[in-house]
């Protein structure tokens, strides 16, 4: 595969681009720590279940339907079908279909900006599937996607821009190590996916649309295709970061390094990431997981009044009336599952409804249910202070209470956060199985999914991952 060399001195490079470059070259198998082998095989696992349990969202069939009328025999698998398609368009479909459930992991640490990383997965799979590669060349290249992906985080402050540009650069950088690029190809690989490809946050402002459930995959889809444009030869412009119009002063606004890569003793970014235990938007899972010690409740006509405190006010600062937010507002009347996931008072009503919150929460039947769009009324969300005090610390604690005033005057209240089910706790073995289980065996069934489940845990044995998508295939 690639390796190491020295970059031309005559070659008009920057310091991020040369980095990235001399970083992703040198990454071999032997230089992962075992703890970040067991993390991206938790990371594979985790986004194929969400990718088999939010397969037939709309967005998703218009992205199949699409991909359909570009077949590729040599390219790389629709995830969930028999369907082989262009490695970028197999990215493009297959990184947009965990969104539909919110089930993707999150990364946030204090001081960082916010993001999905198992982003990268679906496209790195995609060009190592067409590659042939093996599951350890798979599993570098996710550790490489995380680790350029969650570091960028760390580092980047503007955010009018969208996450998924780091998930394009990461994916870019992560294909092009799958495809063997060379040092000088991957380089040209890293500014094709750059300059080509800013991504702004108005795919989430206001209103989450589609096209939001799919910015993942347009990231995926560009950089595997950077990755594929240079390994056939095709050159990139120079300075993609640091050149007087580059990425560094115009998207990051301002100049940043790279210097700090996990390995030879410093820990990988991608145990850092938290898998959720509930599928909606990271900062309202707390609150889920606060409104379950007190639901369901018996006769919610009898609810005068919910309190729900959250740790993290991004959509809600201080309390929020629906008079302030406006009526028709996307966090007060959701008319989709994006929406509703994304939605304090939606889940807090449906959690006390229905005891939780699973897939089926974001369901036809439950976003026209007359008896929680009026539950939904009589919340407000209220920022905690100790609560983002405590999610501002490390290690973070994601806290919440819900507290429910009765009629009566009798008052019911539940709290999380520090304990076993915090989302910043990691998760077992059996914890990922159980997740991974409850999104798949619907469509799978149990023997399959067992099956599956066996052979990703051995991942760094497989020959070939080219043998992972026909073993997912049900559609």
């Amino acid at each position: 595969m690639n390796t190491p060399a020295a970059i031309s001195a005559g070659q008009a490079t920057d310091r991020i681009q040369q980095r990235l470059t001399s970083y992703a070259c040198s990454l071999g198998y032997d230089d992962l720590t075992p703890e970040a082998i067991h993390a991206a095989k938790v990371r594979i696992i985790d986004t194929l279940g969400g990718l088999i349990g939010g397969f037939y969202g709309e967005p998703l069939r218009i992205a199949r339907t699409l991909a359909a009328q570009m077949p590729s025999p040599g390219g790389a698998t629709i995830i969930g079908t028999g369907m082989k398609t262009s490695p970028d368009m197999a990215a493009f479909v297959n990184a947009s279909v965990p969104h539909q459930l919110e089930v993707q992991d999150i990364y946030h640490p204090p001081g960082s900006y916010e993001g999905h990383p198992s982003d990268v997965i679906m496209p790195v799979l995609a060009a190592a599937e067409h590659a042939q590669a093996s599951g350890r060349e798979l599993i570098i290249g996710v550790v490489l996607a995380y680790e350029i992906f969650c570091r960028m985080c760390d580092v980047f402050h503007n955010s009018a821009f969208d996450y998924t540009n780091f998930a394009c650069v990461s994916t870019a950088v992560a294909a092009g190590k799958v495809l063997g690029l060379s040092p000088e190809q991957l380089m040209h690989c890293i500014s094709m996916a750059v300059v080509p490809n800013v991504i702004l946050r108005q795919e989430k402002d206001n209103r989450l649309s589609m096209w939001k459930e799919m910015a993942s995959g347009q990231a995926g889809r560009a950089g595997v295709f950077a990755a594929l444009l240079a390994r056939a030869g095709m050159e990139g412009p120079p300075r993609p970061f640091e050149g007087k119009t580059g990425w560094s002063d115009h998207v990051a606004k301002e100049r940043f390094s790279l210097d700090t890569l996990g390995g030879k003793g410093t820990p990988f970014r991608i145990g850092d990431t938290l898998i959720k235990n509930r599928p909606a938007a990271a900062s309202a899972v707390s609150l889920i997981l606060a409104a379950e010690k007190i639901a369901p409740l018996e006769n919610v006509a009898d609810v005068q009044r919910i309190t729900a405190e959250a740790h993290y006010g991004r959509y809600y600062q201080g309390t929020i009336s629906k008079e302030y937010t406006g009526k028709g507002d996307r966090f007060w009347q959701p008319d989709s599952p994006g929406n509703a996931n994304h939605s304090f008072p939606y889940v807090v009503a449906a959690t006390l409804i229905d005891g939780t919150v699973t897939p089926r929460s974001f369901d036809e039947a439950h976003l026209s249910n007359p008896a929680l769009r009026a539950l939904m009324q009589k919340v407000d969300v209220v920022v905690n202070r100790a609560f983002a005090q405590a999610y501002e610390r490390v290690p973070q604690e994601h806290r919440a209470r819900v507290t429910v005033e009765l009629r009566s005057g009798e008052r019911l209240v539940g709290e999380t956060g520090g304990d076993a089910d915090d989302l910043s706790a990691p998760r077992t073995k059996a914890q990922i199985e159980e997740k991974f289980r409850g999104l798949t065996e619907e469509s799978l069934g149990a023997k399959r999914a067992s099956g599956i489940l066996e052979r990703l845990w051995h991942l760094d044995d497989m020959a070939n991952v080219a043998e992972i998508p026909p073993a997912l295939a049900f559609a």
